[in-house]
């Protein structure tokens, strides 16, 4: 869960003005950020942050804790943010499978490769647009996951929560979308517009099955999710496998980059509306 929350909600209790602005300017950052995190639309961010912002006035003082305050607004935040998509090109329901996202012989060899990876370079060369788009290629129900979970910090049981989905299926499309958005930062960095070509429908030669069992349970082992038994023979697998160490590696610094992306609300509205907020407040 994001810091900013906590620190929101302890400023509330002091039940002073000045603190009142502060608490409502950092929970005003949070649901923009959140916002243009899963619309990509300032506008629609902005429509967002208004609405959820007016909507948790009277409620702000009765939250006892700031996980409870988090999901109320992430939902909240959430609800708006579908309601309110603007033309998105993925709207439409697709279900990613882990042979589609497997990487080819081409990526693996990249990888290997001694020159930076995509990922290193995309860091040091306009990251945050890079990083940006590939998010917005991202079908939707799968962007929500990996907003709520690996950039808005909160567990798997709250973003379960706030979606509606079993624990399961979050975890499902958590690694999904990792697997998708690390492929999209890597072909921007080769001029290849995210999303423009099709998945890989397999490898040029199928990986090896522990490979492939591997490949499936990445994200439950990057989480130290998995059992200790499992956890061993992975670890075992990766000291063997060079081009699953590259991977891992890749993936992790594709989830390290969004962790990273912060959009941040300082337009004139935002500070006129947070008047306006700590008034109705007061």
């Amino acid at each position: 869960m994001s810091a900013a929350v906590e620190q929101a909600l302890a400023l509330i209790r002091d039940r002073r003005p000045d603190s009142t602005d502060k608490a409502l300017a950092l929970l005003q950052n949070t649901v923009y950020s959140f916002s243009m995190k899963v619309c990509g639309h300032p506008e629609d961010a902005e429509d967002t942050m208004q609405e959820v912002l007016l909507k948790s006035i009277p409620h702000l003082s009765k939250f006892e804790n700031p996980r409870a305050l988090a999901v109320w607004l992430y939902k909240a935040a959430r609800n708006r943010c579908i309601s309110n998509r603007r033309g998105d090109k993925n709207s439409a329901a697709k279900n990613l499978s882990l042979d589609a996202l497997m990487p080819n012989d081409r990526e693996l060899s990249e990888l290997l490769s001694k020159t930076p990876t995509p990922e290193a370079a995309t860091l040091k060369r306009e990251s945050a647009e890079h990083l940006r788009q590939a998010i917005a290629a991202v079908p939707p129900a799968y962007r929500m996951i990996l907003v709520l979970h690996d950039m808005e910090e909160l567990s798997t049981a709250e973003v379960a929560q706030i979606t509606g989905l079993r624990e399961g299926t979050v975890r499902v499309r958590l690694h999904r979308a990792r697997l998708l958005v690390r492929r999209h930062l890597a072909d921007l960095t080769r001029g290849v517009a995210p999303g423009s070509l099709a998945l890989h429908a397999a490898s040029e030669r199928e990986r090896p099955q522990r490979c492939r069992r591997l490949f499936a349970a990445l994200s439950d082992y990057m989480d130290g999710l998995v059992d200790d038994a499992m956890c061993d023979e992975m670890d075992r697998h990766i000291k063997q496998c060079e081009p699953c160490q590259a991977f891992l590696v890749s993936l992790k610094q594709a989830v390290a980059q969004c962790r990273s992306y912060a959009p941040q609300c300082d337009s004139q509205h935002a500070e006129e509306l947070r008047r306006e907020l700590v008034l109705k407040y007061q």
